[in-house]
């Protein structure tokens, strides 16, 4: 009896440690992965959103480019600049601003303004690319130019380095 016992406990104790060996992870190793992409997470996301913030900004400098491009085109053509943006091209226009992109949810929004030299048109004009909604928080600040092509960051709490 004690021989069928003792073969029992064997069979036993070889069975559990097959178990052991193919069963799965412990929670010990589950929770050193879950650290490890905690850790690869944290480091990540702000990368991420940086890189979304750049890629926005450049975005709107294009379409800050193109508004003084547009200006230069039409100034070309009537020795003035116009105070409408719908007259260079322009559609869904709010208080003589675009949104960037041209949504529900823009990032930035580009403010035109030019002092009426004489009824509807005008000799100088300055537009500036306002960070909005979620880019609101990137530490680049906003943009402009004006009619000489002059090109500024303002409003930067990183000076501006490396931003526009």
């Amino acid at each position: 009896m004690a021989k069928t016992l003792d073969k029992a406990c064997t069979h036993h104790r070889s069975t559990r440690s097959t178990w052991r060996r193919y069963g799965g992870f412990t929670l010990v190793e589950l929770m050193i992965v879950v650290a490890i992409v905690a850790i690869l997470a944290a480091i990540a996301l702000p990368q991420y959103r940086k890189q979304i913030q750049k890629s926005n900004r450049t975005t709107a400098k294009s379409a800050l480019l193109d508004l003084a491009r547009r200006e230069e085109t039409y100034y070309s053509t009537n020795n003035t600049y116009t105070l409408n943006l719908v007259s260079l091209g322009y559609s869904s226009i709010t208080n003589n601003s675009i949104q960037v992109p041209n949504s529900t949810n823009p990032y930035y929004t580009i403010a035109f303004s030019a002092p009426a030299s004489s009824g509807s048109s005008a000799t100088t004009y300055t537009a500036t690319a306002t960070a909005t909604g979620s880019q609101a928080s990137d530490s680049c600040g906003n943009y402009s130019v004006d009619y000489l092509g002059n090109q500024q960051a303002t409003g930067t709490s990183s000076g501006g380095t490396g931003c526009w």
